[in-house]
C-alpha cells in the first residue's frame, strides 16, 4: 500500500476503499444466504425425483455451492485483511488520512467481479435446471 509520496497508479481515498469493502462484504453475505436457499430447493427436488440424471445434477450443484462458499470465505478474509491494513495506517499515521490517496485494490476488485460473474452464471444454470425438473 502506498501513500502520496509516490502517486499511486489508481489513487483512491481511504473512505472509498472502505466503502468498497462494506459493499463487497454485504454482497458476499447475501450470496452465501442465497446459496442456502438454493440448497433447500435442491433437497425439495431430491424428495420428489430420484432419476439418475436428476441426482447427477444435484451432486453437480452441491459441489458448485461448496466451492462458491469457499471462494466467498477467501474473499471475505482478503477483504478484511485489506481493511486491517487501512485501519493500521489510519492509527499509525492519522494526520490527514481522509485526504491522502492509496493505491486502488484492483486485484481484489477483479477477483470480486470474477466471482460475481461466475456466481450469476451458476445461478442462471440452476434456475434453468429448476424449470426443467419442477
Amino acid at each position: 500500500m502506498s501513500t502520496t509520496a509516490t502517486k499511486p497508479a489508481h489513487p483512491k481515498h481511504i473512505n472509498d476503499l472502505h466503502f468498497d469493502h462494506q459493499v463487497w462484504i454485504n454482497r458476499l453475505r447475501f450470496y452465501k444466504d442465497e446459496i442456502g436457499i438454493f440448497e433447500n430447493r435442491l433437497e425439495d427436488i431430491v424428495k420428489r425425483n430420484t432419476h439418475t440424471e436428476v441426482m447427477a445434477n444435484v451432486e453437480h450443484f452441491q459441489n458448485q455451492y461448496i466451492r462458491q462458499r469457499e471462494v466467498i470465505d477467501e474473499l471475505r478474509h482478503d477483504i478484511k485483511q485489506h481493511e486491517n491494513i487501512l485501519e493500521k495506517e489510519s492509527i499509525e499515521r492519522p494526520t490527514a488520512i481522509d485526504h491522502r490517496v492509496f493505491e486502488d485494490h484492483t486485484q481484489l476488485r477483479d477477483r470480486m467481479e470474477t466471482f460475481e460473474r461466475l456466481y450469476h452464471e451458476l445461478k442462471d444454470e440452476f434456475q434453468q435446471w429448476l424449470v426443467k425438473w419442477m
